[in-house]
């Protein structure tokens, strides 16, 4: 691997550490719960209620909500290294409240601002490694936020085997830290710096990245390439029809002078570019069957999910299961760009549909041993991560255009973080009416569901430019 690739490798990593964060963060209550609610519990001045308990689990979703919604403001602001910063600063906050705390208010509290910090690198990540990504190891740098969130979830799991309360505390604290430190030391996007007016700063980024001299012919034809993505004079549009008419269409603009055009915002951009929306409209139905295909509320409660099956082994089931998360989830960016996306996706889909249902019979009718249940837990968590929970990210951060990339990115997270609070907030509801094994067979049909939307609509974007991937969704909007 080249000097260049290293670099985007790294830069992917430390972008994405907050991804890894989220996961420690976010599967914490697993373990944590019954030292809470217990009547004998020394860490806080009173048990946890109910309702408490339930909002330890579900605050970071609406703080992820919040997070979103900043990330925009922040980046363009502030930059890709210093908004990234910010936006991970509210973990180390968090940390340090549960620390010093033994009041069940301010844990809750810190529950919701870490949520902000999650939700936000959830957006930036993608948006940053898209920024800084070649086009043939995109994929693959493109799974890193999924799999770090995998591997943070592992190590949260491990943790609460092996350590104590407090111990885990502040090594969650030390992580963020960390994660801090990490972003202080990558170049700067160049995209961000061209859009600053910062040409030369941007040409310097763009050697680091591309691992070779700031005036050599690669770095400047990759500076023409952002700087027409960032200006473009005309929408892209087929040329399959006429193409003599269009082909000169484009040399007009091109030969004309008519000095910089006025610049659309990123949200009327998106709604009223045909090929835009249609992007739109392909990742967030993607990213809405991913949600309602349950692997947030197994995750979650997986120790729950595992006692069910056998609750002499809990602990030592729920490590497995995040074993197999990052399993799964570097399948995906090992394979991304070779099996392409499309087919990942579906045939991701069809396997977490089959394990589902096997689930819900399983559970049902008891019909099978303990350990069949486990082991069908663990293939359905290896199938959705090997695809159908990890090809949406990689899709997010490669079929936007610049110009709508963070608006987008904001909007489509934000909208899965309140599926997120809502599938979690329901999860012990329909647990109650149709049983585990009910709301086990609703997860199948979202995965029938979603192969089939993704076989009519979801195109096969690998190894192909942002360019390319626009004329695409042109081309498709045509047929």
């Amino acid at each position: 691997m080249g000097k260049g690739k290293l670099n985007q490798s790294f830069t992917a990593g430390a972008t994405a550490f907050g991804a890894l964060i989220m996961g420690m963060f976010y599967v914490w209550p697993s373990y944590t719960v019954p030292l809470f609610k217990s009547d004998n519990t020394t860490l806080l001045s009173e048990p946890m209620t109910s309702a408490q308990i339930s909002l330890l689990g579900s605050l970071p979703s609406l703080g992820a909500m919040l997070g979103t919604a900043l990330v925009g403001p922040l980046i363009e602001t502030f930059g890709r290294k210093l908004g990234g910063l910010a936006m991970t600063l509210p973990a180390v906050l968090a940390w340090a409240i549960i620390a010093i705390s033994k009041s069940s208010t301010p844990i809750l509290a810190a529950r919701f601002i870490g949520g902000i910090s999650g939700g936000a690198n959830l957006v930036f990540s993608p948006m940053f490694i898209s920024e800084v990504a070649e086009d043939s190891i995109r994929g693959a740098l493109a799974s890193a936020p999924i799999l770090l969130y995998g591997i943070g979830a592992l190590v949260s799991y491990l943790l609460g085997w092996f350590l104590s309360y407090n111990t885990i505390v502040w090594i969650n604290l030390a992580s963020a830290v960390f994660a801090c430190g990490l972003l202080m030391v990558i170049a700067e996007s160049p995209v961000y710096l061209l859009k600053k007016n910062r040409e030369e700063d941007a040409r310097l980024s763009l050697a680091v990245y591309r691992g070779a001299a700031s005036k050599s012919l690669i770095v400047q034809e990759e500076l023409s390439r952002l700087k027409q993505q960032l200006s473009p004079v005309y929408e892209m549009v087929s040329i399959t029809d006429k193409p003599e008419e269009t082909e000169k269409e484009k040399l007009d603009a091109e030969n004309l002078n008519l000095g910089p055009l006025p610049k659309k915002s990123g949200f009327k951009t998106l709604f009223t570019s045909p090929t835009s929306r249609r992007a739109f409209l392909v990742v967030i139905t993607a990213m809405t069957m991913q949600v309602f295909m349950g692997i947030v509320p197994v995750q979650v409660y997986a120790k729950e999910v595992f006692k069910e099956a056998d609750p002499s082994k809990a602990d030592l089931y729920s490590v497995f299961f995040a074993i197999v998360l990052v399993g799964g989830s570097f399948v995906t960016g090992a394979i991304a760009d070779k099996a392409g996306r499309r087919v990942l996706i579906i045939t991701s889909s069809v396997m977490v549909a089959v394990c589902m249902a096997s689930l819900g019979i399983l559970l049902q009718t008891r019909i099978g041993p303990s350990w069949l249940i486990v082991a069908m837990i663990l293939l359905y968590c290896f199938c959705f991560m090997s695809g159908a929970g990890s090809i949406p990210y990689v899709l997010l951060a490669e079929v936007f255009t610049s110009e709508v990339q963070a608006f987008a990115s904001c909007f489509i997270v934000e909208w899965v973080w309140f599926l997120n609070f809502l599938v979690l907030a329901m999860f012990t509801w329909l647990n109650q009416i149709i049983g585990i094994h009910g709301t086990f067979y609703l997860f199948a049909a979202s995965g029938v569901i979603n192969a089939i939307l993704s076989f009519f609509v979801v195109p096969e974007t690998k190894g192909l430019s942002n360019l390319q991937i626009q004329e695409l969704f042109s081309k498709s909007r045509r047929k």
